[in-house]
């Protein structure tokens, strides 16, 4: 369901992925990202997402989600009654000067690095409780098959594991008529073996406020949600189940592809394909 520094079981992740233009930011992709972690390390754990952006992200790009911390969970609640087949076939596509952010944000202690191999001389921000071992082979696999992206390092502790609030973010994208959401899949701390079959649990949800009328299912928000909150978030969505085993790999799916409701053109895609 993601990478993670050290051995952990993750379970029901639901992915989020909307394309808005946003009334200060412009053209943005929005990720949101939220499981059931369990840590099997002896210590902290971490968390690693790839995002692809076009340019430098800060802690100001992640979006508390306040008191709202089940709207990935409305998001998949508006979608379940859809019937939806679970494809086994799914097709492969061939501080601000400083290289390394850490701040706080929810349970987590975030690094921010367009340089992966940066993070090791960063880790010493971390809290001692949070602060995770590290695999260098990692880091590099990030740094060589992901150069034009943001890796974001979530570092969490043993007894913050089960209250996570979803993880919100928004970003310019590399490539604004594709949206890719980060599923690559390994939990023992090591690169992530590519040519691998991985046990998948997914709820994918997708969103673009291009939408035409009468495109897709309508989120029921609480009232009172934050303004900051809601401008980043869709009217509407469309998503599907993934379960069972498939190749290792992000989800991805073009735009076009997206507005016609057409989700059996959804793809998995390695770090070459991208």
């Amino acid at each position: 369901m993601c990478i993670s520094m050290d051995r952990a079981e993750f379970s029901g992740t639901t992915l989020y992925g909307g394309r808005l233009r946003h009334p200060v930011h412009g053209l943005v992709h929005v990720l949101g990202y939220q499981n059931s972690a369990v840590n099997l390390a002896d210590g902290p754990n971490a968390m690693l997402l790839h995002l692809p952006t076009a340019s430098r992200m800060t802690r100001e790009h992640f979006i508390p989600v306040g008191r709202t911390g089940d709207v990935l969970h409305r998001m998949v609640d508006a979608v379940r009654p859809v019937p939806v087949g679970v494809p086994d076939d799914i097709a492969w596509m061939g501080g601000e000067d400083s290289p390394v952010e850490v701040f706080e944000h929810d349970i987590y202690t975030v690094l921010l690095a367009a340089d992966p191999t940066r993070i090791p001389a960063a880790l010493g921000d971390v809290p001692r409780h949070k602060r995770p071992r590290l695999d260098p082979d990692l880091l590099t696999f990030y740094a060589e098959r992901y150069p034009a992206h943001t890796i974001a390092v979530c570092c969490f502790d043993n007894a913050e594991a089960q209250h996570a609030k979803p993880l919100l973010m928004w970003y310019s994208p590399l490539d604004p008529d594709r949206l890719t959401l980060p599923a690559l899949d390994c939990h023992t701390g090591k690169a992530p073996d590519l040519d691998a079959e991985v046990a998948v649990d997914h709820w994918v949800l997708l969103s673009t406020d291009e939408a035409p009328l009468g495109w897709g299912e309508p989120v029921d928000y609480p009232r009172g949600m934050r303004h900051h909150l809601r401008t980043f978030l869709p009217e509407t969505v469309v998503g599907a189940y993934y379960g069972g085993r498939l190749a290792n790999g992000d989800f991805s799916v073009t735009h076009d592809d997206l507005l016609a409701g057409d989700l059996d053109r959804m793809r998995r895609i390695r770090p070459m394909d991208e």
